[in-house]
């Protein structure tokens, strides 16, 4: 079969483009029969992969960052309605790739194309909230709240942007009041942040859900309340840890795994999947896991017992 490749010319801050001949001789060097096709804009990915499952391409391959892949992956499930039939693959070109570094894919370009070509695979847990599906993290709270904060942050650029936008959310302190529902437990009150995983790591560097596995049929996801300014600065350096020292250990933080979440938040509250704002004034979310549902191409499961 062919493959297509769906490039984000704009991924890695413009790099991906940059390296659409690179990626093409990898792909010619491996013997994949393939054809390339660039996105021009947001959610353009979703589009360009429904149409190529329509078309009888497989696998499909997301050449991009963590936006593409989710992208690409929504654009699979919405024309194979989660049949499985369709396999997605990665050429990591992004600034984070948090989903390859999640799923211990090689980022070098020649190695990840030999994964391609090897045709193995491994049925990935996805999670959708509402309509959209991610596959690596979702969030609601504090997290969106500084996502709108960088978009706004036009001049900065790069991990400074980042740092000066949550420094800005950590001092405006802003609180939710929510109610939070899962299997075998429920929570009401005041909330800074509930973020839900599918993969331990997001944004390049944070652990927000460091116990998740994309393999287990649950998402897993945690919520928090941290009243003062104070206390959320002291614990920030904890989300950069995944085992020893997470953010998790603190007695006000709750990580918890359960294969679906419903939460209504009384104030308007952004959202986001995979980084990219679904929402940013939002009442009611509902979240849940697809177990075993997406073939992904990939040598091994650092997951696997």
């Amino acid at each position: 079969m062919t493959a297509k490749v769906i490039l984000n010319p704009y991924a890695g801050r413009w790099e991906a483009g940059e390296r659409k001949l690179e990626a093409e001789s990898a792909l010619k060097s491996a013997g994949i029969d393939y054809e390339i096709e660039e996105t021009n804009g947001p959610d353009h990915g979703i589009i360009l992969a429904e149409r190529a499952v329509h078309d009888g391409f497989n696998p499909v391959i997301a050449a991009g960052g963590d936006g593409t892949y989710s992208e690409v992956i929504n654009g699979i499930v919405k024309a194979n309605d989660n049949d499985g039939s369709v396999v997605f693959g990665l050429l990591p070109l992004g600034s984070a790739n948090d989903l390859a570094d999640n799923l211990s894919l090689s980022k070098d370009l020649t190695t990840a194309v030999e994964v391609i070509a090897s045709g193995k695979t491994e049925m990935m847990d996805l999670c959708k909230v509402n309509d959209r599906y991610f596959d690596n993290n979702a969030a609601i709270g504090l997290e969106p709240y500084i996502t709108l904060i960088q978009q706004r942050y036009k001049r900065l650029k790069g991990s400074f942007r980042y740092l000066t936008a949550t420094l800005r959310g950590v001092l405006d302190n802003p609180q939710w009041e929510m109610e939070i529902e899962w299997e075998g437990g429920s929570y009401s009150g005041l909330i800074t942040l509930v973020t839900v995983g599918n993969s331990p790591r997001t944004g390049g560097i944070f652990y927000m859900t460091p116990n998740a596995n994309p393999f287990d049929g649950q998402l897993t996801f945690v919520y928090a309340f941290m009243p003062t300014r104070r206390k959320i600065l002291a614990l920030l350096p904890r989300t950069m840890n995944k085992d020893e020292g997470s953010y998790v250990e603190h007695p006000a933080v709750n990580e918890i795994s359960s294969p679906w979440l419903r939460v209504k938040s009384i104030q308007p509250t952004p959202a986001h999947a995979d980084g990219e704002i679904i929402s940013e004034q939002i009442h009611e979310l509902s979240y849940q896991v697809v177990p075993n549902c997406l073939p992904v191409l990939m040598d091994n499961n650092p997951y696997a017992d």
